[in-house]
C-alpha cells in the first residue's frame, strides 16, 4: 500500500468519534494491507515504530522540526505570497514559529506548508516510509539532531501534505487518533469475520504476548476458521515479550473476599514499582529484561539483577515482582517516589548504590519455556519457591493461605501497622488473569468501614490545567482537571487545586507544559464550564485521595470527588491503566451509608 493511501485512512480515522465506526474503518484497512505491512502499520497508527516494550523513540526536539519546516518552505518552490512572503531563512523560521503558536499543531503546519509547495513526490510505500522513519530514529551521538533534521527534510520533500501531517505527529508522539489496542483487536476480528466474534480469543492471545503488530500479522494469515481458532489458543508466552500484568479489583472487607473467593492467598501490598522479570541463560550468558506494568522496558534500571539471576535454578523464566528501594543503613523500605528515582538513563550505577532495591517476587508466569498462565496459583507458588533461595536482592513475597475472614482481616491490619498498604488477596486456585478480569486478585480498602472517607486512593488522568490566581500565577498553574476512563475515553471526576505544595506545583506545571495542546483531545468528555486554560494530551497519571464520592451533574463521569488531594505521580502507569468509571461506581456503591453528603 502507498503511504499516501495509508495516511488517507489516518485522516478518516481522525474525524471519527464513534468506536464502532473506527473499528469498521480499521477492519477495511487491514483487509487491504499486504502481509509484510501489517505489523508496521499497527505501530505507525499508534504513533510508534515498535511496540512500547521495545521503546524506540525519535528524540527530536520541537525546535528541530520547526527548523525542518522553515527550511522546507525556503528551499522548495513555495507560493510565498500565499503563506509567508519573500523573506530570508531566519525571518521565515520566526514566521514558521509564529504560525505554529497560532495553530498549536506542527502536523497541521507541515500540511499547510506542503500544500503551498511544489515537491517531487514519490510513490512511497508504507515500508519505505517506515524504514526512512526508523533511520531517523536510529541517529545518535554527535550532530545527531542535524542528521535527524536532514533526514526529516528529505522525507517531507517526497510526501503529500496529509502524509506530512501524520509523519510530524508520529515523530513528536502526538498522533492520538483516539483508539487503543482493544479497538485494534475488535477490528482484526471484524476484518476476518465481519463481527467481533473472535475478539475475546484475540484479547486472550494479546495478553500473553503484548505486541499488537506481531499478533495482527499472525492472525491475519490464518484464513481457515478452525486453524485460526487453534492457532490463537496455542499462542504462547514468549520470554522477552511482556505479559499484560494482572491487576486488582476492589472489595470492601475480608468477609466479602472470603464469600466470593473462598480459599485465598494473601500477600503484603507494597508501595513499589511493579516489575516483570524475563531471564534467559544461554552459552554462559545471562540475558535479563524487565518491564513495568505499562510495558516499558526498564532493564537498565536494575543492574543488580545480573548477579541475582545467577542464583535462579532455571535456564529461562518470567517472574512477577515488586521492586522497592530501601535505606541501606536501616533496612527500612522507601516510599514509591524514592524508588522511582531509579528511572533514569544516566548514572544508574551510582543511583543503585544510593537507592538499593529488593525484589519481592510473588508469581512465576513461565519456566523453561512452559507457559504457566493456566496453572493454578498455589501450584505456581510451589514452582516459584523451588526456583531460588532468598539473597539480599531477590525475596519471596510473604504470604498466608486462609479461608478465615478473621485471619485475613488481622493479616491486613498487621501489614498496615508495618507501614505497608495492606494486602493483595488472590484466589488460590486461579489462573493468571491479565488486567482486572474476574475476582482472581483483589485488594482491601485501606481502612474498612471508615465513615465519611473514601477508603482507597484512585489513579486519574490529567486532562489539562488552569492558570490560577494570586500567588499561583507565578507557577503558571493553579489547579488541574482529572478524569477516569471508560473504553477509550476520559470522563472528568475532579478539579484539584488544594493541597499542592510549591514544589508539586512546579513539577506539575513542567509535566503539563510538555504535554500541552491547543485542541481538546478526542478521547476527552468534558462539560464546557469545566474546560481548562490549557489542554494536555492523555499521558500523565496521578494518584489522588478524597473524602468521599458524590453524584455530580457537572462532571461527565456523573460522580465527583469531594476534597480531592494529590498523593503522587504514577510514572509507572499509562493513561489507559487509570481507574475506570465502572470501578469508581463500585466504590460509590460500597461507601459507608453514614457518609456525609454535599
Amino acid at each position: 500500500m502507498q503511504f499516501s493511501t495509508f495516511s488517507s485512512y489516518l485522516q478518516k480515522l481522525e474525524g471519527i468519534s464513534s468506536r464502532l465506526e473506527i473499528t469498521a474503518v480499521l477492519a477495511e484497512l487491514f483487509q487491504k494491507l499486504e502481509s509484510d505491512e501489517i505489523a508496521e502499520s499497527c505501530y505507525l497508527m499508534q504513533g510508534q515504530l515498535l511496540p512500547p516494550y521495545q521503546s524506540r523513540e525519535f528524540q527530536i526536539a520541537v525546535k528541530t522540526v520547526l527548523k525542518a519546516l522553515a527550511r522546507l518552505q525556503k528551499t522548495a518552490a513555495i507560493n510565498t505570497a500565499t503563506l509567508f512572503g519573500e523573506q530570508d531563512y531566519f525571518e521565515q523560521e520566526k514566521l514558521v514559529e509564529q504560525k505554529y503558536k497560532k495553530l498549536g499543531d506542527l502536523g497541521l503546519l507541515a500540511e499547510e506548508i506542503l500544500k503551498n509547495a511544489v515537491t517531487q513526490q514519490h510513490n512511497f510505500s508504507i515500508q519505505q516510509a517506515y524504514q526512512h522513519l526508523f533511520l531517523i530514529a536510529q541517529e545518535s551521538g554527535d550532530q545527531s539532531q542535524q542528521r535527524k533534521l536532514n533526514g526529516l527534510l528529505e522525507l517531507l520533500k517526497k510526501v503529500d501534505p496529509i502524509s506530512a501531517k501524520f509523519i510530524i505527529r508520529i515523530i513528536l508522539g502526538r498522533l492520538r487518533l483516539g483508539f487503543s489496542d482493544m479497538t485494534i483487536i475488535d477490528a482484526l476480528s471484524w476484518a476476518m469475520t465481519g463481527n467481533k466474534s473472535e475478539s475475546e480469543l484475540l484479547e486472550d492471545a494479546y495478553q500473553k504476548k503484548a505486541d499488537i503488530g506481531k499478533l495482527a500479522e499472525f492472525y491475519l494469515q490464518q484464513s481457515d476458521l478452525t486453524t485460526r481458532h487453534t492457532a490463537l489458543q496455542n499462542y504462547k508466552v514468549e520470554v522477552g515479550v511482556p505479559v499484560i500484568p494482572a491487576l486488582c479489583q476492589r472489595l470492601n472487607s475480608a468477609v466479602e473476599m472470603i464469600e466470593k473467593m473462598h480459599d485465598v492467598i494473601a500477600e503484603p501490598k507494597y508501595d513499589g514499582l511493579r516489575v516483570q522479570i524475563h531471564v534467559i541463560k544461554k552459552d554462559g550468558q545471562i540475558n535479563i529484561k524487565t518491564f513495568t506494568r505499562n510495558l516499558e522496558e526498564t532493564s537498565h534500571m536494575f543492574p543488580e539483577l545480573a548477579t541475582a539471576a545467577q542464583n535462579l535454578h532455571c535456564e529461562s523464566c518470567i517472574l512477577d515482582a515488586e521492586a522497592i528501594g530501601y535505606d541501606p543503613s536501616t533496612g527500612h523500605l522507601l516510599p514509591f517516589q524514592q524508588t522511582i528515582q531509579r528511572k533514569r538513563k544516566h548514572d544508574i550505577t551510582e543511583k543503585s548504590k544510593e537507592v538499593p532495591v529488593r525484589f519481592y517476587v510473588f508469581d512465576i508466569l513461565s519456566l523453561e519455556g512452559e507457559d504457566l498462565l493456566q496453572v493454578p496459583l498455589f501450584e505456581r507458588k510451589k514452582k516459584l519457591h523451588a526456583l531460588f533461595r532468598e539473597d539480599h536482592i531477590l525475596y519471596h513475597s510473604p504470604e498466608i493461605r486462609t479461608s478465615d475472614p478473621v485471619q485475613l482481616h488481622t493479616y491486613h491490619e498487621e501489614n498496615l501497622a508495618e507501614g505497608l498498604e495492606g494486602v493483595v488477596v488472590k484466589q488460590a486456585a486461579s489462573p493468571y488473569q491479565s488486567g482486572r478480569k474476574g475476582w482472581s486478585w483483589v485488594k482491601i480498602k485501606e481502612a474498612e468501614g471508615t465513615s465519611g472517607k473514601l477508603s482507597d486512593t484512585i489513579d486519574v488522568v490529567v486532562l489539562g490545567y488552569y492558570f490560577g490566581r494570586g500567588k499561583r500565577t507565578e507557577f503558571g498553574l493553579g489547579a488541574i482537571l482529572v478524569g477516569v476512563i471508560k473504553d477509550d475515553s476520559v470522563f472528568t471526576i475532579a478539579k484539584i487545586g488544594t493541597g499542592l505544595t510549591d514544589e508539586t506545583l512546579r513539577e506539575m506545571q513542567k509535566r503539563c507544559q510538555n504535554l500541552a495542546t491547543t485542541v481538546m483531545p478526542k478521547a476527552y468528555v468534558v462539560n464546557k464550564s469545566l474546560q481548562p486554560d490549557v489542554w494536555c494530551i492523555p499521558q500523565l497519571v496521578v494518584e489522588v485521595a478524597a473524602d468521599e464520592l458524590t453524584d455530580s451533574p457537572l462532571h461527565s463521569a456523573g460522580l465527583a470527588l469531594r476534597f480531592p488531594r494529590l498523593v503522587k505521580f504514577r510514572d509507572d502507569k499509562q493513561w489507559q491503566q487509570a481507574t475506570t468509571l465502572e470501578e469508581l461506581k463500585q466504590i460509590k456503591v460500597h461507601q459507608p451509608v453514614q457518609a456525609t453528603s454535599l
